[in-house]
Protein backbone atom coordinates (compact mmCIF):
# COMPACT_ATOMS: atom_id res chain seq x y z
CA UNK A 1 0.00 0.00 0.00
CA UNK A 2 2.02 3.27 -1.20
CA UNK A 3 2.28 5.29 1.97
CA UNK A 4 2.95 9.37 1.76
CA UNK A 5 5.10 11.85 4.40
CA UNK A 6 5.64 15.21 4.03
CA UNK A 7 8.58 17.30 4.96
CA UNK A 8 9.28 20.98 5.11
CA UNK A 9 9.52 23.89 7.81
CA UNK A 10 6.22 25.27 9.54
CA UNK A 11 7.38 28.67 9.49
CA UNK A 12 7.74 30.87 6.07
CA UNK A 13 7.89 34.55 6.11
CA UNK A 14 6.31 36.74 3.56
CA UNK A 15 7.65 36.96 0.22
CA UNK A 16 9.83 34.15 0.93
CA UNK A 17 9.97 30.61 -1.08
CA UNK A 18 7.44 27.69 0.62
CA UNK A 19 9.17 24.50 -0.10
CA UNK A 20 7.80 20.92 0.86
CA UNK A 21 8.61 17.24 -0.39
CA UNK A 22 6.33 14.21 -0.54
CA UNK A 23 8.60 10.88 0.05
CA UNK A 24 6.56 7.99 -1.44
CA UNK A 25 7.10 4.50 -0.38
CA UNK A 26 5.25 1.20 -1.32
CA UNK A 27 5.39 2.47 -5.06
CA UNK A 28 7.60 4.33 -7.53
CA UNK A 29 6.20 7.73 -8.63
CA UNK A 30 7.68 6.95 -12.61
CA UNK A 31 5.27 4.11 -12.99
CA UNK A 32 1.43 3.11 -13.42
CA UNK A 33 -0.75 6.15 -14.55
CA UNK A 34 -0.27 8.33 -11.26
CA UNK A 35 -0.76 11.69 -10.34
CA UNK A 36 0.89 13.11 -7.80
CA UNK A 37 -0.64 16.43 -6.23
CA UNK A 38 -0.05 18.65 -3.83
CA UNK A 39 -3.91 19.91 -2.05
CA UNK A 40 -3.99 22.59 0.93
CA UNK A 41 -6.35 23.71 3.42
CA UNK A 42 -6.44 26.77 5.15
CA UNK A 43 -8.15 28.13 8.33
CA UNK A 44 -11.82 27.16 7.92
CA UNK A 45 -11.62 26.30 4.45
CA UNK A 46 -12.28 23.69 2.34
CA UNK A 47 -9.66 21.59 0.34
CA UNK A 48 -7.78 23.55 -2.15
CA UNK A 49 -6.00 21.60 -5.18
CA UNK A 50 -2.47 23.07 -5.53
CA UNK A 51 -1.26 21.22 -8.61
CA UNK A 52 0.09 17.85 -9.61
CA UNK A 53 3.38 15.84 -11.32
CA UNK A 54 2.70 12.75 -13.87
CA UNK A 55 4.19 9.90 -14.02
CA UNK A 56 5.77 10.81 -16.76
CA UNK A 57 7.04 14.14 -15.29
CA UNK A 58 4.26 16.41 -16.79
CA UNK A 59 3.26 19.24 -14.19
CA UNK A 60 -0.05 20.79 -13.98
CA UNK A 61 -1.44 23.68 -11.60
CA UNK A 62 -4.42 25.68 -10.35
CA UNK A 63 -4.59 28.51 -12.57
CA UNK A 64 -4.88 31.36 -9.38
CA UNK A 65 -1.10 29.37 -8.07
CA UNK A 66 0.63 28.82 -11.80
CA UNK A 67 2.26 32.14 -11.92
CA UNK A 68 4.16 31.07 -8.11
CA UNK A 69 3.52 27.07 -8.04
CA UNK A 70 6.58 24.64 -9.42
CA UNK A 71 6.54 20.79 -8.98
CA UNK A 72 9.13 19.02 -9.41
CA UNK A 73 10.44 15.24 -8.79
CA UNK A 74 13.66 13.16 -7.73
CA UNK A 75 12.73 9.40 -9.03
CA UNK A 76 15.92 8.20 -7.46
CA UNK A 77 14.75 9.37 -3.95
CA UNK A 78 10.65 8.31 -4.82
CA UNK A 79 9.95 12.26 -3.86
CA UNK A 80 7.86 15.23 -5.28
CA UNK A 81 8.47 19.01 -4.37
CA UNK A 82 6.53 21.59 -4.31
CA UNK A 83 7.85 25.38 -4.26
CA UNK A 84 5.23 28.57 -3.71
CA UNK A 85 7.04 31.70 -4.24
CA UNK A 86 6.02 34.66 -2.92
CA UNK A 87 4.35 33.72 -0.25
CA UNK A 88 1.60 35.74 1.66
CA UNK A 89 -0.23 35.14 4.89
CA UNK A 90 -3.36 33.75 2.44
CA UNK A 91 -0.78 30.91 1.94
CA UNK A 92 -0.87 29.71 5.38
CA UNK A 93 -2.70 25.97 5.32
CA UNK A 94 -2.35 22.20 6.27
CA UNK A 95 -0.36 21.10 2.72
CA UNK A 96 -1.46 17.17 2.01
CA UNK A 97 0.20 15.13 -0.47
CA UNK A 98 -1.85 12.74 -2.18
CA UNK A 99 -1.99 10.30 -5.25
CA UNK A 100 -4.61 10.05 -7.34
CA UNK A 101 -4.95 7.00 -10.29
CA UNK A 102 -7.49 8.79 -12.81
CA UNK A 103 -6.47 11.42 -15.43
CA UNK A 104 -9.42 13.46 -14.63
CA UNK A 105 -8.05 14.62 -11.48
CA UNK A 106 -6.80 17.50 -13.67
CA UNK A 107 -9.98 18.40 -14.82
CA UNK A 108 -11.66 18.02 -11.53
CA UNK A 109 -9.26 18.09 -9.13
CA UNK A 110 -11.15 19.12 -6.30
CA UNK A 111 -13.17 16.20 -6.16
CA UNK A 112 -11.43 14.49 -3.22
CA UNK A 113 -12.66 10.89 -4.78
CA UNK A 114 -9.73 10.62 -7.22
CA UNK A 115 -7.21 10.65 -4.57
CA UNK A 116 -6.68 6.73 -2.93
CA UNK A 117 -3.57 7.94 -0.61
CA UNK A 118 -2.47 10.61 1.23
CA UNK A 119 0.09 11.94 3.45
CA UNK A 120 -0.90 13.24 7.19
CA UNK A 121 -0.31 17.29 6.36
CA UNK A 122 2.26 19.82 7.19
CA UNK A 123 1.03 23.05 8.72
CA UNK A 124 2.82 26.04 7.02
CA UNK A 125 2.31 29.28 8.40
CA UNK A 126 3.14 32.23 7.00
CA UNK A 127 4.17 35.30 9.03
CA UNK A 128 7.21 37.62 9.99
Amino acid sequence: QVQLQESGPGLVKPSQTLSLTCTVSGGSITTGYYYWNWIRQPPGKGMEWVGAIDYSGSSYYRPSLKSRASISRDASKNQFTLQLSFVTPEDTAVYYCARAENALVVADPDNLAWYDGWGQGTQVTVSS
